[in-house]
């Protein structure tokens, strides 16, 4: 088991205050801080919940779909992936959009296209964002 932890802090109304994400656990960053303008609008060099929830996704999709090429016997030379979160405000997190490039020796797009499926199903964080009610990939050989 592996607990990972986050702090931040927030001063303010949700409109005109401000949070700082001062570290993380492993200290591989922060500090970085948020607004509730760098979530609705435009980030101005700001970060958000859903910019870090598409780091996380896209990383953790990267690693599960990595494992599926290899336990298939075809492991990745290299996967490109980008992670797109749509937020809207007052309903939320409407969609996911996975989208991955990879050269992949030995695979054909139709075992590419179920494995790259099955790992967006079966991730970590895809399973942890259930309640989203878009999450798609778009996945092609390079």
């Amino acid at each position: 088991m592996t607990d990972r932890t986050a702090h931040v802090t927030w001063s303010g109304s949700l409109m005109e205050g401000a949070g700082t994400i001062t570290e993380v656990g492993s200290g591989a960053f922060g500090p970085l801080d948020v607004t509730w303008g760098s979530r609705a609008e435009e980030s101005d060099g700001l970060t958000s919940p859903e910019e870090l929830i598409a780091a996380a996704h896209a990383a953790c999709f990267s690693m599960a779909l990595s494992h599926g090429l290899a336990q298939g016997g075809t492991p990745p030379d290299k996967l490109d992936v980008d992670a797109t979160v749509t937020f809207v405000p007052g309903t939320g997190i409407t969609k996911i959009a996975l989208t991955v490039r990879a050269v992949v020796p030995g695979i054909d797009e139709p075992a590419f296209l179920h494995t790259a499926q099955d790992a967006k199903e079966n991730c970590p964080v895809s399973k942890a964002l259930a309640a989203v009610p878009e999450i798609t990939v778009d996945a092609s050989l390079a």
